[in-house]
């Protein structure tokens, strides 16, 4: 097979590159493109566009594989806990007992924010998103980490990634504690990584908080599955931003802002508004299904099929036998998760669904995950966040050890009106 492709345009003919990734994919390099022919190319959406070389993550969505760093997630979920999952990822390789247990002291020193950051969380009125407050305070981070906003400097770069590793969680809980008015609870060292979130977020000075360890376990694997998923758009936002050079806490801001939207982070919260919806609705779940089969109606059941995935979404096979086990243990019926329970069984068994490959995907069980712990639904997108932070973390320093770096700049085909005339105001 040729190491070319040929592009003829008119009388003229071109041979353009061809690389080959690790598991054999292809792709056509197109980067002097532009010099040597005078053409760019169209793409809107970048779905057929590389924008990069990348060692951190496989996905395979023909047939539903994902792996970290040449692991698979199936036994990444099942060996490792989030930590020594966020070292594969930032580092490229397992960590020994001794390297393991030196990142997690070095995220344990930092957990802590400055006191004067509180003034900012006070700032935000009641009402507001909690995913609007973790951007926000993120970015500030920058002001109080003076010594870390060179990300050229390898030794700055490396103390940036403890503190976000650190501060994420703290920063995150403090959100919901600001947004129902309760007093924040600082983080305990002493705790694991999900001992330790979730212990701010739901404990009160006046009372002895107990943990349940299913809920450590269940975000546990919830914060492994959703750590990185290759070129996606906060991932990519978090590059493009951190091309520029600027620090590693605005480069993630960034992608926490992009997570943000329904159609990426949000999907879990908009598969549990979706519930809601169906059972304000009388819980007519027939007419919702019809709905969503009526090619002439807007609506869509959120929570199925994926955009990368036309097989069974990987990390939802994981979850789903978790998210059977939490519903269990529930004392008091809840109707979404009822409804949900019906919604997936239509879905599994409905040959509309099937023949399209519209499976339950990650966001479906993971939001009615986050529920059955006592999670509020603007707080599911802040996990999401948490989860996916190493991964953002790794893309950066990736990109940041690269040779080729350079800003991100990408063109356009301009549209708009040729040159014109202008007119004075007063003959408009």
């Amino acid at each position: 097979m040729s190491d070319f492709a040929k592009l003829i345009i008119g009388e003229r003919e071109f041979e353009l590159p061809i690389h080959q990734g690790t598991e054999g994919h292809r792709a056509i390099d197109i980067s002097k493109l532009l010099a040597q022919t005078g053409h760019i190319t169209l793409d809107d959406g970048y779905g057929n566009t590389g924008a990069t070389e990348s060692q951190i993550t496989y996905v395979d969505g023909e047939n539903g594989v994902l792996r970290y760093r040449g692991y698979a997630i199936e036994d990444l979920a099942q060996r490792c806990d989030f930590t020594e999952t966020a070292y594969l990822l930032i580092y490229g390789e397992l960590p020994t007992a001794e390297q393991l247990e030196e990142f997690r002291a070095s995220i344990r020193t930092h957990t802590l924010l400055h006191e004067g950051m509180k003034q900012i969380f006070a700032g935000f009125p009641p009402d507001a998103h909690p995913m609007a407050i973790l951007s926000s305070v993120v970015g500030a981070l920058a002001i109080y980490s003076g010594d870390t906003i060179d990300a050229r400097d390898p030794e700055q770069q490396q103390l940036a990634i403890y503190r976000m590793m650190a501060k994420m969680p703290t920063i995150a809980a403090f959100s919901y504690k600001q947004s129902i008015g309760q007093p924040f609870i600082y983080p305990e060292n002493r705790l694991t990584y999900c001992q330790n979130f979730l212990q701010m977020m739901f404990a009160v000075p006046s009372e002895r908080y107990e943990m349940d360890p299913d809920f450590v376990d269940a975000l546990n694997l919830l914060l492994i599955l959703h750590a990185d998923h290759g070129q996606n758009c906060s991932t990519s936002a978090v590059r493009m931003v951190g091309s520029s050079t600027v620090n590693l806490f605005s480069s993630i801001s960034a992608g926490i802002c992009a997570l943000w939207g329904a159609l990426h982070g949000g999907a879990n919260e908009a598969c549990i508004n979706m519930l809601d919806m169906i059972r304000a609705d009388g819980g007519n779940l027939g007419k919702y299904i019809d709905r969503a089969k009526d090619p002439n109606d807007e609506f869509r059941l959120m929570g199925f099929g994926h955009r990368v995935y036309k097989n069974y979404d990987p990390r939802a096979t994981i979850i789903k036998e978790v998210c059977h086990k939490l519903l269990a243990k529930q004392k008091k019926p809840d109707p979404i998760f009822q409804l949900a329970q019906e919604l997936e069984e239509v879905a599994l068994n409905d040959s509309y669904f099937v023949d399209r490959r519209l499976y339950p995907n990650v966001d479906f069980y993971s939001g009615i995950i986050y529920r059955a712990m006592g999670i509020p639904e603007n707080m599911f997108t802040v996990l999401f966040a948490l989860g996916r932070l190493p991964g953002w973390i790794a893309h950066w320093r990736e990109m940041h050890l690269a040779p080729t770096m350079r800003i991100h700049r990408p063109r356009q085909l301009y549209t708009g009106s040729p040159k014109r005339e202008f007119v004075p105001l007063i003959k408009r």
